[in-house]
């Protein structure tokens, strides 16, 4: 460290915007200064480092060859500096932004999220319910909930619990249903854009989706978790949808087995950003809460 007190920090910021831009003028509307204050700025450090690091062309600065691992470790400092600022700043505020599937955000998230509240009235959540997947690395997103097979690249992924999937219906239908093979004797809902199919819960049955008559269908569960309720036939169901339709007896389980998707909910964060104090407090609850509740069968 201490030979970096003798570089100006201004100017090894005007570098690595230069090598990363790949112009003066880039860097000074980045930086906020004008195109000369940049290229001033890059030679008082180059003169404080005894080295050149660019190549002064009419066109333009062009990085030296062999500067290409100087510049990449600038980026991931200046990076990490940035990471440091916005989590100070994110403390401070204490606000946490959760971006989450608006099925998981209605019908489990909201309806336990005062919990948290109450327990920390200091920080604000804001819940973001968009489909569309976030990165968690850009913007001002602490925390994602993905439902998925995992594997996610660039950020850091916590699994939080197994999707299970069940049968649903109202009395009507269940009364109906005294064995998994008499599933082939209701309606059947569905639902086009499902990351699973019925294949999924019937074979670990020793049945073939083939059984499966005709019913209605919904473009969105929470619609077809609404229909069963109202009679229109059985839905298959994932557990984080009808968990609390089941325990409320708003739904029934015909056949009450929960089988695994595939799938999971994961907790999703920036990949090279420590949890700030909120985001930590966030996470102990939820996995508490995750924990009390049983979903995925813990």
């Amino acid at each position: 460290m201490d030979g970096l007190n003798l570089v100006p920090l201004n100017g090894l910021r005007a570098m690595e915007a230069v090598a990363r831009l790949g112009s003066l003028s880039a860097a000074g509307r980045e930086l906020g200064v004008s195109p000369g204050a940049v290229s001033q700025q890059i030679a008082r450090c180059e003169a404080a480092l005894d080295r050149r690091l660019f190549d002064r062309r009419p066109g333009g600065m062009v990085p030296v060859a062999g500067s290409e691992d100087i510049f990449r470790r600038l980026g991931e400092g200046f990076a990490a500096l940035g990471s440091a600022v916005e989590m100070t700043r994110r403390d401070r505020a204490h606000v946490l932004t959760i971006s989450v599937a608006p099925i998981f955000a209605a019908r489990w998230l909201i309806w336990r999220l005062s919990g948290f509240t109450r327990a920390h009235p200091d920080i604000r959540v804001r819940i973001d319910s968009e489909t569309a997947l976030v990165d968690p690395n850009a913007g001002d997103i602490d925390f994602a909930i993905r439902i998925g097979p995992g594997g996610y690249r660039g950020v850091t992924a916590e699994r939080l619990f197994p999707q299970r999937i069940v049968p649903v219906c109202n009395a009507y239908w269940a009364a109906r249903i005294k064995a998994p093979a008499d599933i082939a004797r209701v309606p059947i809902i569905r639902e086009p854009g499902a990351m699973f199919g019925w294949e999924d819960w019937l074979e670990p049955e020793g049945l073939s989706p083939a059984i499966l008559g005709d019913g209605p269908t919904f473009n969105e569960a929470s619609l077809c978790l609404d229909a069963a309720m109202a009679g229109e036939g059985l839905f298959l169901a994932f557990e984080a949808l009808c968990r609390d339709a089941l325990d409320r007896g708003q739904i029934l389980a015909p056949v009450p087995r929960f089988h695994l998707s595939g799938l999971s909910y994961w907790l999703v964060s920036a990949r090279d950003r420590s949890l700030s104090g909120p985001q930590r407090l966030f996470r102990t609850w939820l996995l508490e809460v995750l924990a009390e509740g049983g979903l995925g069968g813990a």
